[in-house]
């Protein structure tokens, strides 16, 4: 089962959304190990539109930004999981250590990122914005981690 898409496949969906009106959210990340956490974060973030579009780090990426034992699960696997979400609508992958490329290709009309990021700290933040989108930082549901997660299972 294949439910990667490429970036030229994802603008002319985004083209489409687009012509239907439809407001386009945009999140990253790894998302390794799905949790709880996880399926907050991106339900919160799809609330904020229409449709939700996904950026993933492929493994490589993975690897420079959190070390040679992750990611957990493959980028095949990470896929399917996040596709399979009724919150999700498409999942991009992306190999560089940031998902700006991809965001200057899609231009969404709503930028996501949680954690304790401030707004203008947001890679691609200045992108959405000059495109006369907007940014939201969302706060993260307490107690859930992937590294957490990790740690527990370890012990």
């Amino acid at each position: 089962m294949n439910n990667q898409i490429s970036l030229h496949d994802a603008l002319l969906q985004r083209d489409r959304w687009r012509n239907e009106g439809m407001r386009i959210v945009f999140t990253n990340g790894c998302f390794d190990l799905l949790h709880p956490g996880h399926i907050d974060y991106l339900q919160r973030a799809r609330a904020l539109g229409d449709v939700l579009v996904v950026g993933l780090n492929d493994d490589h990426s993975i690897r420079r930004l959190k070390g040679a034992t992750r990611p957990i699960n493959s980028l095949a696997d990470r896929t399917v999981m996040l596709a399979a979400l009724r919150s999700v609508d498409l999942v991009v992958p992306f190999c560089e250590d940031t998902p700006f490329n991809l965001i200057n290709a899609l231009k969404p009309d709503v930028l996501v990122k949680g954690g304790d990021y401030r707004a203008d700290e947001i890679v691609g933040a200045d992108v959405v914005r000059a495109s006369g989108g907007e940014v939201v930082v969302m706060p993260f549901l307490d107690g859930h981690s992937s590294t957490g997660l990790i740690n527990r299972i370890k012990t």
